[in-house]
């Protein structure tokens, strides 16, 4: 190797010890203004995914790109997530329960959060958050010192796909926030996270045995978006896992709709869950009209970095829309191989599995990003980027 070719490599190895693997604050670009943003039919027609790096040259750029996108992705797709002062938040222990309080003008909201400490290691433990529970196998927890529990999202946003639920407006969120009961539940659940783990820095390592610079959060199907949103917007998430997070995740909107024309059934920006997001997503980025959004869901990915992140497919299930999610996927590594930490984002595509179900030969990618930044081990994670089963079409 030339001297050259060592310099390169001893400067990337530096700069990439000097980024940080997880942050003390949800939001390092809180005090970074909104950007513009245009009617819907104003916005130019970008029929390619829009650069997620614009205007970022180094790492102290990124911050303020992060916050620009984190505000596209509300003000045209999810709704606001609102900032929470730490006077606001009240957090105790009731036995191993977590329990939080959110007071609001004269309204208060609890959440209640079991943990399952692990029987190996020693305090203060790791933790795995699931979005309404862990779909990962429970193999890949029982012997590793992590402790694992479950964000119960109808504690805020009561809605689910079946069975009786609440409507806009009559939400545990919009009882402290009536002004925004347009809000899609996933900017609600998103905030409903981040207020545990308010209440896990407030009580501290020694009341809650848990170590806040090990957080992870994981979910499957509509969790699996629920907890790619979680782990966009709140940056004390150390590592986020989106297991099968299909249509409005990580899939690119643009991808979705160029199937859709070729006559593929997947989840769409037409075809998703509409209690998910703000229902003017729809009115306006129908249809050719998605070429319009000025951002993508790579970008939604993109604001994990520098942090780690892991996307899980199952190309068996067409409306997973995983040949979207690659595309999406391939587009937000650059963010990280930008910063020379390209080994932090990752994905594994393989189907012969039912949906949420994650097999065996998965294990060891899930345990690596697990391992390393979780547990801290010194494991590889540079080369988890497996696509199998999925058709050359769907590419």
């Amino acid at each position: 190797m030339t001297m050259l070719a060592l310099l390169a490599l001893a400067t990337a190895s530096a700069q990439k010890s000097k980024t940080p693997l997880v942050y003390d604050v949800e939001n390092t670009g809180s005090k970074f203004a909104a950007p513009t943003m245009p009617a819907a039919d104003q916005l130019p027609i970008i029929r390619e995914l829009p650069n997620a790096l614009e205007g970022v040259k180094k790492f102290k750029d990124w911050s303020k790109r992060r916050s620009d996108i984190g505000h596209m992705i509300q003000h045209y797709g999810i709704g606001t997530k609102p900032a929470v002062k730490a006077s606001q938040v009240k957090a105790r222990m009731d036995g191993d329960t977590l329990v939080v309080d959110v007071t609001v003008g004269q309204e208060t909201l609890t959440l209640k959060s079991h943990i399952c400490y692990p029987k190996t290691g020693q305090a203060p433990y790791a933790l795995m958050i699931g979005t309404d529970m862990i779909a990962l196998p429970r193999q890949l927890f029982d012997d590793r010192p992590i402790a694992t529990t479950t964000f119960v999202s109808a504690q805020v946003n009561d809605y689910k796909q079946f069975g009786k639920h609440h409507d806009r407006g009559e939400h545990n969120f919009d009882r402290l926030y009536p002004d925004l009961k347009d809000n899609g539940a996933y900017s609600m659940w998103a905030w409903g996270m981040s207020r545990l783990i308010d209440g896990l820095q407030q009580l501290g390592p020694k009341v809650t045995k848990i170590d806040t610079k090990r957080i992870g959060v994981t979910g499957c199907s509509y969790a699996g978006k629920m907890a790619l949103y979680c782990g966009a917007f709140d940056e004390r998430i150390a590592l986020t896992i989106a297991q099968e997070p299909g249509g409005g995740g990580a899939a690119a909107w643009r991808k979705s709709h160029e199937f859709t024309l070729a006559g593929k059934n997947l989840e769409d920006i037409d075809k998703t869950d509409y209690h998910w997001f703000l229902e003017s997503q729809k009115d306006n980025f129908r249809g050719d009209s998605v070429y319009r959004l000025p951002y993508d869901q790579h970008e939604l990915c993109a604001m994990v970095c520098p942090r780690a992140l892991l996307l899980l497919g199952n190309p068996d299930y067409e409306w997973l829309a995983d040949g979207s999610m690659l595309y999406s996927a391939e587009a937000a590594k650059k963010v990280w191989e930008h910063f020379g930490i390209g080994d932090r984002m990752g994905w594994s595509i393989v189907g012969k599995h039912g949906h949420c179900r994650l097999p065996e030969t998965q294990y060891p990618e899930v345990q690596a990003f697990i391992d390393r930044f979780l547990l801290g081990r010194d494991v590889k994670t540079d080369d988890i980027n497996r696509v199998e089963d999925l058709n050359e079409k769907l590419k």
